[in-house]
């Protein structure tokens, strides 16, 4: 039975959405909140409702308006929303989150009519953010935050204060996958100005409309922001999202060690690319210390991707020297080497040494990387769409029996390539997963299941275990228990076999994560309360969407 606060009366429990149930009201519930007369007299179960609002969200086209749709349930009445979205997590997944809310963003001032119980803070204004989130938690325990600072939305960029829709968005699929209660979550920007002339130039934008602001002023107003979060929510969660490439690994850096922090870009898709590799593997059968690694994009995600695969290859024995000369990294310059000027911080470990190659001059393309280096891994996050080609796609698969191909940008049209064209382009020997939604291939008699390498399999559940178990810290070793966990889903043996679990058990294995992430950071005595059993601690804290 839902809590209903009873100082809140008439439209005002209307009006909140986390305590709305609209006609699901009862008589008596009606009376005592004077609700009489305010609403229709049938009065709906919670199944009833959600059959009514499903029928209209499958009368509405495009996507983009099935997406608005939802949004104005989630407006209204957050747990019809979380119950429909529970019922529906495959459907829905792809038009609350990505693909579909990149179109969203785009047009968010625009289409602007609710702050969706968000923050929105100003680089002019650091001196209001302590009363900004005060205003906007009142009487509710916030024990975690997404925040933005939007430079780095997706692959489309950046969107200034438009980006807070990413917090709104990844917080949606936290509570749909690990059962955080959405009363204890709040979405974050950090408005640093942006450097999107359309923006700046729109006359309905809503952010800051000046350059986007770096150095001192900007990191001295998100640590600004850090402690004023961690002195108001003691009890904090702090999630990082899409911020830009200069200041994403600096902001992560700066607070791993003393807060509960998490970067989504350079973790999270690092811990479900790693997952995706080592269940390419379980297939092949062959090992981790083996395969010579390329990423094509050596960004955020990129440069992310490729340290948590590093740490991997270190914790199964192989040296730091050993382990780095596995590992390429290509960006638009072409092959990294140690001896470019424009290296960021986390490339410089992964950049090579021109006397490696008699050709290094050549090597200014990702085809003739991939010809000289000959990896058995290749990963993109590039954004750009179709540079895993024929020609590259069949070069790898001419000198290893399993090629892993990961072409991970998204949205759609960014991919480096489809699962169709990968499996079909070495005889069905890929093994693939993608960054988007992709149906199952059928070639030659087998049905391939394309594993989507959505973070979302991973962070709510990484978010959920940690929470639970209080933890002080989020290190490595359970960011490493949460991608090993998802193994043992995946019937390997089976041909045509995913290298990732579906979305459609999403619910279910989160829970598994969650268990395998707060049981290490209990066994590192990183509670900060008394915790003997992580599974009832996860069951105490869990919301279930029921009035």
């Amino acid at each position: 039975m839902q809590e209903v606060n009873m100082a809140k009366k008439s439209y005002e429990v209307l009006n909140d959405p986390f305590l709305n149930k609209g006609t699901a009201f009862t008589k008596e519930e009606r009376k005592e909140l004077e609700l009489t007369g305010l609403l229709p007299p049938q009065i709906q179960t919670i199944e009833e409702q959600a059959e009514q609002v499903y029928a209209q969200y499958k009368s509405k086209e495009p996507l983009i308006n099935k997406r608005r749709f939802l949004m104005e349930i989630f407006d209204t009445n957050r747990t019809l929303f979380y119950y429909l979205f529970s019922q529906h997590v495959v459907e829905f997944m792809p038009v609350v989150y990505d693909p579909v809310i990149a179109e969203n963003i785009e047009n968010y001032s625009e289409l602007y009519v609710n702050p969706q119980n968000a923050v929105y803070l100003s680089i002019d204004s650091p001196e209001a953010i302590e009363e900004s989130l005060k205003n906007a938690t009142k009487d509710r325990e916030i024990r975690l935050i997404v925040v933005t600072d939007a430079e780095g939305i997706l692959g489309i960029g950046d969107w200034g204060t438009n980006g807070v829709d990413i917090s709104v968005g990844k917080l949606m699929v936290y509570t749909a996958a690990a059962g955080i209660d959405p009363k204890s979550v709040l979405p974050v920007v950090l408005d640093a100005g942006t450097n999107r002339e359309t923006l700046l130039e729109d006359k309905l934008y809503l952010g800051n409309r000046h350059k986007r602001v770096y150095g001192d002023k900007y990191y001295d107003f998100v640590d600004k922001f850090v402690q004023t979060a961690e002195k108001l929510f003691p009890r904090l969660y702090l999630h990082f999202e899409d911020f830009g490439r200069s200041n994403a690994a600096n902001v992560l850096h700066k607070y791993w060690k003393t807060y509960p922090v998490f970067n989504d870009d350079i973790q999270g898709t690092g811990i479900i690319t790693l997952a995706g590799i080592l269940g390419a593997l379980k297939i092949s059968g062959e090992k981790l210390t083996d395969q010579k690694y390329m990423c094509f994009g050596a960004g955020t995600a990129g440069a992310g991707i490729a340290d948590r695969v590093y740490q991997e290859m270190l914790q199964q024995g192989l040296s730091e020297n050993e382990a780095r000369s596995r590992f390429y990294l290509v960006d638009k310059q072409g092959l990294l080497f140690d001896d470019m000027d424009d290296l960021t911080p986390e490339q410089k470990p992964f950049a090579r040494k021109r006397t490696e190659f008699t050709n290094a001059n050549e090597l200014t393309n990702l085809e003739a990387a991939v010809k000289a280096v000959k990896p058995t891994i290749l990963v993109g996050t590039s954004t750009q769409p179709n540079t895993f080609t024929e020609t590259i796609v069949k070069e790898m698969a001419s000198y290893t029996a399993r090629p892993i191909i990961f072409p991970l940008s998204n949205p759609t049209k960014l991919a480096e390539a489809t699962a169709e064209n990968l499996i079909k382009w070495t005889d069905g020997k890929a093994l693939v997963a993608t960054g988007i939604p992709a149906d199952p291939v059928e070639y030659n008699g087998v049905t391939y299941e394309i594993g989507q390498a959505n973070n979302a399999l991973i962070y709510p559940a990484l978010g959920l275990g940690a929470i639970a178990s209080t933890a002080k810290l989020v290190t490595n070793e359970m960011i490493s228990k949460a991608a090993h966990s998802l193994g043992g889903i995946v019937d390997t043996t089976k041909p045509g076999a995913a290298t990732l679990p579906p979305v459609s058990k999403l619910i279910e294995f989160s829970q598994r994560v969650a268990e395998a992430v707060g049981q290490c950071a209990l066994d590192q005595k990183l509670n900060r309360e008394d915790i003997t059993d992580i599974k009832v601690a996860i069951e105490k804290i869990k919301w279930t969407p029921k009035y």
